[in-house]
């Protein structure tokens, strides 16, 4: 009596936990008898364990996914960056707006800023050099270079940048 409710109890979990997957292979079945005869609440927890791992797995590469992405947008900013600063010339100001206008490059904020920070570049150098284009390809006098780099509508070099680049020209 004892060995056919042992026996009972077996083939319940067995179905139990075949309908709980909703498999009726045949092998999945005699291994989820075996497996209920060793210890049902056992498999329950180590289901459990192995879904909280895939949860932390699947976590664990949407947020890398996730800074991956915010670290290549701050590497493209900053070789944008470069490359305003080094064929353009451009101020500090005008490198962040070019960076962050809805008209050029749509880089976010952080994304810029952190182009900025990391940008090697002697502004000083690309005033002088922007000042040159103004004096060479557009005759512009002194006044008018220096008022053109400090423009806010202009280059936006700041006023020590611009007097550096008008006195070395």
């Amino acid at each position: 009596m004892v060995v056919f409710v042992l026996g009972l109890a077996s083939l319940i979990g067995a179905i139990a936990t075949t309908a709980s997957y909703g498999d009726d292979n045949t092998s999945d079945s005699q291994s989820s008898t075996q497996a209920s005869k060793d210890n049902s609440s056992s498999n329950e927890n180590t289901s459990d364990e192995e879904q909280s791992i895939e949860d932390d797995s699947s976590n664990a590469k949407n947020s890398h996914s996730s800074s991956d992405e915010v670290s290549r947008e701050k590497k493209s900013a900053l070789s944008k960056a470069e490359t305003y600063s080094k064929t353009m010339h451009m101020s500090k100001a005008g490198i962040k707006d070019q960076l962050t206008s809805e008209y050029g490059d749509q880089f976010p904020e952080e994304a810029a800023q952190y182009a900025i920070d990391n940008l090697e570049v002697d502004y000083k150098d690309n005033a002088l050099e922007k000042a040159k284009t103004y004096a060479n390809d557009m005759d512009m006098s002194n006044d008018g270079i220096y008022d053109q780099l400090t423009s806010s509508y202009g280059e936006k070099f700041t006023q020590e940048q611009a007097q550096y680049a008008v006195d070395n020209l």
